[in-house]
């Protein structure tokens, strides 16, 4: 994958950052992946517990020095980033893929007869195109701050939360630079879910807020203010990520776009 130079390096020696205008808590520079240590640091994360303020006080300084932050959960049952199996010489570039081509050839891979038919009304066996950008509602770094704050302040979504620096050209890209393998089951290369969640941040101001082992989470400046429109995104989200729907909390595809689109600032992901 076609990458900006990585600043992390330079933490082994500086950890506090400084040199590159940060002022870094101790942490650990994690290189661990499925076929042994990376020839570079992927991420560095935090020692200790994030809190409310860290990703704004963090955010800025690190896209500055070419890190992006995200929260990353190390206390899961399938542990931290050292443990998720992360794949980076597995990853493409994201911006060698289309995402309309990416969803609607994940689209076309469902056998959408019977009860998927009604599942997935009101659309049909054919990709309906992608959803229309709605107007910005926040500036979507400021939204991010404030859905990672919202995360950490209601407990319920890490068993231990660490704010993560992660070298990348955009927020859409940190699944495919550390080599993330959430989605495995779904599509081995993430570069190509990460396609989508370039032309997500394009058209609804996402940005990657959160990682665990399998479970993405995106915070939203652009959420869909008509029940047409959240049904359109709803079928991007099947696309991306079937298990939302068919392993989910809702029957259809309208049960879920009301209640998990429809002016929501949170998106949220997980693949079984």
């Amino acid at each position: 994958m076609a990458t900006l130079p990585n600043p992390l390096p330079r933490l082994a020696a500086d950890p506090s950052g400084r040199a590159l205008g940060l002022e870094l808590p101790p942490g650990s520079l994690i290189d661990a992946t499925d076929d042994g240590p990376w020839h570079e640091p992927l991420l560095w994360h935090a020692g200790r517990p994030a809190s409310s303020g860290n990703w704004a006080r963090l955010g800025s300084p690190g896209a500055r020095a070419g890190l992006l932050p995200v929260l990353v959960d190390i206390g899961g049952t399938q542990g931290g980033p050292e443990d998720w199996e992360l794949m980076p010489g597995e990853m493409s570039y994201p911006g060698d893929h289309d995402a309309e081509d990416v969803l609607a050839e994940f689209w076309g891979d469902d056998d959408t007869d019977g009860e998927l038919d009604a599942l997935l009304a009101p659309f049909g066996p054919q990709w309906p195109g992608l959803a229309a950008a709605p107007r910005l509602e926040a500036d979507p770094d400021a939204r991010a701050a404030e859905v990672a704050d919202s995360l950490l302040e209601e407990g319920s979504w890490f068993k231990e939360p660490r704010l993560a620096l992660v070298p990348a050209r955009r927020s859409a890209d940190i699944p495919a630079a550390i080599g993330w393998s959430g989605p495995l089951n779904h599509e081995n290369d993430t570069a190509r879910l990460c396609s989508v969640l370039r032309s997500w941040e394009d058209r609804f101001g996402i940005r990657v807020v959160a990682l665990t082992f399998d479970q993405l989470v995106l915070s939203v400046a652009a959420p869909p203010t008509t029940a047409a429109e959240a049904e359109e995104v709803a079928a991007e989200h099947f696309a991306f990520c079937p298990d939302n729907i068919t392993q989910g909390h809702h029957d259809t595809l309208r049960e879920y776009a009301e209640h998990e689109i429809l002016g929501r600032r949170l998106w949220s992901f997980w693949w079984d």
